[in-house]
């Protein structure tokens, strides 16, 4: 059935989903047992590397993030106490966001966790290999997101 057409891009973009699947079934996981999503974490630890005070906007830039998508994880994040909202005394209609001490704890507590675990994930595939993926992976995200940036969904 259909032998004319090229299903290359089936193995490639089914294998993938297949990967970040699995990434996300990971309960047991530091960031499972800490109650973050993979999302959450990267908006904990942007600030917690950029430090201080930053916008929603520059979180956005420093996440790769969608506006929306940063004010609902930051949203749960503040419910949770380890980000905390500041309002603009000059412009009523920007914030800076900071994380709480409880969230510098959490994050200096689980980023060396979480790294240990992602590492022995990806530890039976050769340095070379690992080296590879990552270079692919993000020549891939480039054009991807270059192409489907601007695609309504």
């Amino acid at each position: 059935m259909h032998a004319e057409l090229d299903t290359e891009p089936v193995g490639i973009i089914g294998r993938i989903n297949r990967c970040a699947a699995l990434f996300q079934q990971v309960g047991d996981a530091p960031l499972g047992r800490a109650e973050l999503t993979r999302p959450e974490f990267e908006v904990l630890c942007a600030m917690r590397r950029v430090g201080g005070e930053l916008t929603p906007g520059r979180l956005a830039r420093e996440t790769f993030a969608s506006p929306a998508a940063v004010t609902k994880r930051v949203r749960g994040l503040e419910v949770r106490g380890l980000v905390a909202r500041r309002i603009d005394g000059r412009d009523r209609r920007v914030a800076h966001l900071s994380l709480t001490p409880a969230g510098v704890e959490l994050v200096d507590d689980i980023l060396p966790q979480q790294l240990s675990y992602e590492k022995n994930l990806l530890a039976d595939l050769p340095e070379g290999d690992r080296a590879d993926l990552a270079h692919i992976l993000a020549d891939l995200l480039l054009l991807l997101e270059g192409r489907l940036g601007g695609i309504e969904r």
